[in-house]
């Protein structure tokens, strides 16, 4: 037997990861302990078998098929997750196996990042120096086509020159019907190629997986028995791939398949059905799927580079563990996200609040994934912005401070969280004026262009009014953690409005309008003395100014420092990080005083307040630990328990975990370097 020496054990493994329907992930230590799933833990299966000098193996998936053969396990010797790369091996008989899922998501390259299109690469070699006789084979079932096993499927073949390219859908074709959490996409058409000669075949999965084990072959006829329910148990209707080897000796052969989903529409926006950016130049899935094939090799070759030269810079601000937990964060990011375009061409980027209630568009999900955004390209910033503020603006939206969401997912029709646009129930209007104020201003000053915020001046300035009148000591209201509840007189949510503040006073500076700067600037530094005096708890800051002995995370404090804005004394960074390290529990610091409950992100914002790299992990090899170590195999939560490594409740595969990416904010030459790439496309 193989030794196994798989490192590292995340949480979840990402696969195929795209958008918040194509997400597809491996929920387990080795691909053959069970069915690939999707996100929300709905499986949707991949199998992959192979055969060795005749002999068949399985190397991905459940054993759940009820093939009637007996196929041993090929064994996992390694796991290598990157940002755009998931990088499996394989060995047995004499055969090494690589399997890499690549999903070309550069943030600088939106030609790329915006196909729904994942590759799958088989690399084999011989690994004993003796020649032998592969056969590779690859199934999809019809559960990435469906919201439910109700739903009926129905598939079939296309001709691409003499390419076959295999496809699903379902029946219905209800497009853009349902919005909601816990939901499949059940329009659209999978479409799935071989870059290589291979055998194509439709049918059962049991039928072709058994074809294969016995003959190394698909059977001759597709079965076309359709349209048919996706029942619990197997047989379910399939599309497979098969690519047969020549012998295999020390020199690698490689083999790779194309997973493309065509949606047509990817979301509603104020009763416009949008398409999907990669079709704003009239592109058909049969563009798509051809490019995505004659790109492949320069893909490949960049998506390598990139992933490299992070890795490398984030381990220059860390080590490797936070070199490792941005890797995992790099797709789930903009996976909970689709990029589509407007009627007239503008460009909007849509997040999807995945398992934490659908919502499109939240502003405070919007706030913690910005690094990553802001880092890696600005005008996806801009595009996640500007549905926000183009909604602010308009009649529909009459309060004073900024709105919470666009709508459910994929229903972008206004705010549907709390009051919606009725009544003030549940708001967060603190919260919200003080994220588009501070997202706003980091996004000019990256520029070095204000236009964007003269373009809403009234709005902006609307909301710094309100933080005024109430940023310094907040009403009982709901803040971005509103899974705490209603808070008032909230110290850190104070530190976002008073930073919010700060933001507009530099904004009236860069607009020509000194003498308002100066006035709006006196004006929060007299408020930052106030807070100075009413947080203060000794050795530490409150969590509210009227409970002593009391404390939480002060992560928005991040921005003082990033923006140069010199608003809070040194004095409050020193001492809230020194009074952390004596609360850090096994698996992370705490977010507060009131439970052991704790947010992936805002550790690492908190942690990012330090000086040193040192005291840097000191906050983020607790996190890492977890990843290793918890029991809730779920694509990557950032709300979980501290002392016991659980997941508290969903909140899983969020677009957050970009946050993970702000400490490079803190490096303005690492920072600037990341920008540039954008200009050199």
């Amino acid at each position: 037997m193989v030794m196994k020496s798989i490192s590292p054990r995340p949480p979840a493994v990402p696969l195929v990861v795209n958008d918040p329907y194509m997400s597809v992930w491996s929920m387990a230590d080795n691909l053959t302990d069970e069915d690939t799933k999707h996100w929300t833990g709905t499986s949707h299966p991949m199998c992959g078998l192979i055969r060795i000098d005749n002999q068949p193996y399985r190397f991905m998936g459940g054993n759940t098929r009820f093939v009637p053969v007996d196929i041993p396990i090929m064994e996992q010797t390694s796991l290598i997750i990157q940002p755009t790369q998931t990088i499996y091996t394989f060995e047995m008989s004499g055969i090494k196996l690589s399997l890499t899922f690549l999903t070309p998501s550069l943030p600088h390259r939106l030609d790329w990042m915006s196909r729904p299109v994942t590759y799958i690469d088989f690399e084999v070699e011989s690994s004993d120096g003796n020649d032998h006789n592969v056969a590779l084979y690859l199934d999809i079932t019809g559960h990435w086509v469906v919201d439910n096993l109700a739903q009926k499927v129905v598939w079939g073949r296309h001709h691409l020159g003499e390419r076959d390219v295999l496809w699903m859908g379902s029946q219905e074709q209800a497009i853009l019907a349902k919005a909601g959490d816990d939901l499949r996409i059940d329009w659209g058409y999978l479409y799935v190629t071989s870059r290589q000669s291979a055998q194509g075949g439709l049918g059962l999965s049991v039928d072709l997986q058994t074809s294969f084990a016995q003959s190394g072959r698909l059977p001759n006829n597709d079965n076309m028995e359709m349209p048919r329910h996706i029942d619990s148990r197997p047989p379910h209707p399939a599309v497979a791939w098969v690519h047969n080897f020549d012998n295999i000796s020390n020199t690698p052969k490689a083999w790779q398949i194309v997973l493309a989903f065509d949606d047509g529409y990817s979301v509603e926006y104020m009763n416009r059905k949008l398409r999907p950016y990669w079709r704003k130049d009239g592109w058909t899935a049969t563009d798509l799927i051809q490019t995505s094939i004659d790109d492949y090799n320069q893909i490949k070759q960049v998506c390598t580079d990139h992933d490299q030269e992070l890795m490398i810079d984030l381990e220059s601000l860390g080590d490797k563990t936070y070199a490792y937990l941005g890797a995992l964060a790099f797709r789930q990011c903009i996976a909970a996200h689709k990029l589509v375009v407007d009627a007239d061409g503008t460009m909007l980027f849509f997040s999807k609040e995945n398992f934490s209630n659908g919502c499109m568009g939240t502003v405070d999900v919007t706030y913690p994934s910005s690094p990553f955004f802001l880092l890696f390209n600005p005008d996806i910033m801009e595009a996640m912005l500007t549905f926000i503020m183009d909604y602010s603006t308009s009649p529909r939206w009459k309060f004073p401070f900024a709105p919470h969401d666009i709508g459910r997912y994929p229903l972008a029709n206004g705010q549907v969280y709390g009051g919606g646009e009725d009544t003030e129930h549940r708001q967060m209007p603190v919260e919200e004026c003080g994220n588009m104020l501070i997202m706003v201003t980091v996004l000019c000053k990256i520029r070095d262009d204000i236009t964007y915020a003269q373009n809403y001046w009234d709005t902006l300035t609307t909301w710094a009014n309100y933080l005024l009148d109430k940023g310094l000591d907040p009403e009982n209201q709901l803040c971005t953690d509103d899974f705490a509840g209603h808070l008032a007189h909230n110290v850190n949510l104070s530190v976002k409005a008073l930073v919010g503040i700060a933001c507009y006073a530099w904004l009236c500076e860069q607009n020509s309008m000194p003498e308002k700067a100066r006035d709006i600037r006196s004006q929060v530094e007299a408020m930052v003395s106030e807070w100075v005096k009413m947080a203060d708890d000794g050795n530490h800051h409150r969590l509210t100014f009227d409970k002593p002995e009391t404390w939480s995370q002060k992560y928005n404090l991040v921005w003082d420092k990033i923006l140069d804005l010199d608003l809070f004394p040194n004095a409050v960074f020193e001492k809230e990080l020194a009074y952390y390290k004596t609360k850090q529990l096994q698996y992370g610091l705490p977010l507060d005083n009131r439970d052991t409950y704790t947010k992936l992100d805002w550790i690492v914002w908190t942690a990012s307040l330090a000086e040193s790299k040192a005291d840097f992990m000191e906050f983020v090899h607790p996190i890492v630990t977890w990843l290793e170590e918890t029991n809730s195999r779920v694509p990557m939560t950032d709300w979980y328990y501290a002392d016991s490594g659980l997941q508290v409740r969903k909140m899983q595969a969020r677009s957050v975990v970009g946050g993970v990416f702000i400490r490079i904010m803190y490096d303005k030459a690492l920072h600037q370097k990341w920008l540039n790439k954008n200009s050199r496309v």
